[in-house]
């Protein structure tokens, strides 16, 4: 813990900008009882009672009125920080708030408070217990959430439904830990200990349940993130009507010219609560126009960086040797979607299927119609499939990509101490260190074993007030 994170500190706590309520938050810190109650006399011009809401004024250095509102007393431990807390709910225009938060800093100048750093109040939560730092990082994914799926999955990561899976996992790694460690300090019991232990069943217990959390991890982190969806093509494919008709609405414009795209249109769309940022681009052909030559450099940027790739085609020719040439430059390892497009145009009904590829893989070709809306349903539900989506996802909590890292990592030390138990007793001491390895891994998730500059990082990010 830094000496700073002892600091009284104060911020306005809503968002900026106008609105009904404001509420100024105020942390004491070490100056505990003293600073709570010097700042509450001063500002509201009497005690306040423990967890009751009080209709007050709020005072400036003459006695005079700068707001009305309702006053709020946390003492410690009670209280989201876990120290003496100060809230001021008054009303939410920009300068009553921000003169009230200059009365605060003045009271309490004697004993040191000053402005809240951006997630400071979250950080003191963490660091006095009131939150592990998976819930503490839900508390900022809460606040960001972009879909109702989102805010729930948030919710359930708050109220500690991620971090019980990790705890869990960390309990069954340590009970085997201390089996091996037992028979490495008694060495005479060797192999046999373990085997009427049942060791290797309960390593694969563990790993069977990693790999169910980080199952649901994933797609909780793709809840957060979102895939990105590039829409790839020769030009008047229907690029720009399929953005249209997955959007529902007219974002780009469509006419029978070729070339009439020449930079991305993004659209962020939902599906199943999924976020997909999708990315319309320049046709793809040789031109030399140079606005379009720029447009078109751009599109196989956006195809670098995108999670899918959505290949147009007119459905009327299918592959062209120039669509095959475009092909050869996708990307290895990016999923690729064959969509032929312009079906109500042929005889053709709007249909999926999944292609051999002459390498051995598979590619699914969807058959649509943008322009009609048919086959779009299908599109849909292969990028919720290629997404690792599940129908019954009420379990899945929001994940950051660093707790996806961990659990791999988790992972990874686990299936080293499975190798490692299937050799001779000379091998048990590199499975105790790929189970303690493991265990680090997960205590990581939840801040057990965390360095400050991670917490740095982490809470950097937060909102100030927050």
């Amino acid at each position: 813990m830094l000496a700073t994170d002892s600091d009284p500190i104060v911020a306005i706590a809503t968002a900026p900008g106008r609105g009904g309520i404001g509420v100024v938050r105020v942390s004491a810190g070490r100056a505990g009882t003293a600073a709570a109650e010097a700042l509450m006399h001063a500002l509201t011009g009497q005690a306040l009672a423990s967890r009751h809401a009080h209709y007050v004024p709020f005072l400036d250095g003459n006695g005079e009125a700068l707001d009305r509102g309702i006053a709020l007393y946390f003492p410690a431990p009670n209280s989201y920080t876990g120290e003496h807390v100060v809230e001021l709910q008054g009303h939410g225009g920009p300068i009553v708030l921000q003169l009230v938060l200059q009365r605060c800093i003045e009271v309490g100048r004697g004993f040191g408070l000053r402005l809240a750093e951006p997630g400071e109040f979250t950080r003191r939560a963490f660091l006095n217990d009131k939150l592990d730092l998976a819930q503490a990082e839900a508390v900022a994914d809460l606040i960001e959430a972009s879909t109702e799926a989102a805010v729930r999955s948030a919710g359930r990561s708050l109220e500690g439904a991620f971090s019980r899976d990790i705890h869990a996992l960390v309990d069954d790694v340590v009970t085997l830990r201390m089996l091996v460690e037992a028979t490495l300090d008694f060495p005479e019991e060797e192999i046999d200990f373990l085997e009427a232990a049942d060791a290797r069943g309960k390593l694969a217990h563990i790993r069977a349940q990693l790999d169910h959390v980080l199952s649901e991890a994933r797609q909780g982190a793709l809840l957060r993130e979102g895939l990105a969806v590039v829409l790839a093509g020769q030009p008047n494919v229907g690029k720009s009507s399929l953005l249209n008709a997955l959007a529902g609405a007219e974002l780009a414009i469509v006419t029978p010219v070729a070339g009439t795209t020449r930079d991305k249109i993004s659209q962020t769309i939902q599906i199943e609560g999924i976020p997909l940022h999708v990315i319309d681009t320049a046709g793809l052909r040789d031109t030399e126009d140079e606005v379009e030559k720029i447009g078109i450099e751009r599109t196989w940027n956006e195809i670098g960086r995108a999670d899918v790739v959505l290949h147009l085609l007119d459905a009327r020719t299918g592959m062209t040797a120039e669509d095959h040439a475009i092909a050869a430059r996708f990307p290895a390892g990016v999923p690729v979607v064959r969509v032929l497009n312009k079906t109500d145009l042929t005889d053709a009904a709007p249909a999926a299927a999944t292609l051999a590829l002459p390498d051995g893989g598979e590619l699914c070709e969807v058959r649509l119609s943008a322009k009609q809306g048919d086959g779009i349903g299908l599109l849909r539900a292969e990028l919720l499939r290629i997404a690792g989506w599940q129908a019954d996802a009420q379990s899945v909590y929001l994940a950051r990509e660093r707790h996806l890292i961990a659990l791999r990592e988790a992972r990874e030390h686990l299936g080293q101490a499975s190798a490692h138990a299937d050799q001779n007793a000379q091998a048990l001491d590199l499975f105790a260190e790929e189970l303690r390895l493991a265990q680090e891994a997960l205590n990581s998730i939840t801040g057990e074993f965390t360095s400050d500059d991670l917490l740095g990082v982490i809470f950097s990010r937060f909102c100030i007030g927050k």
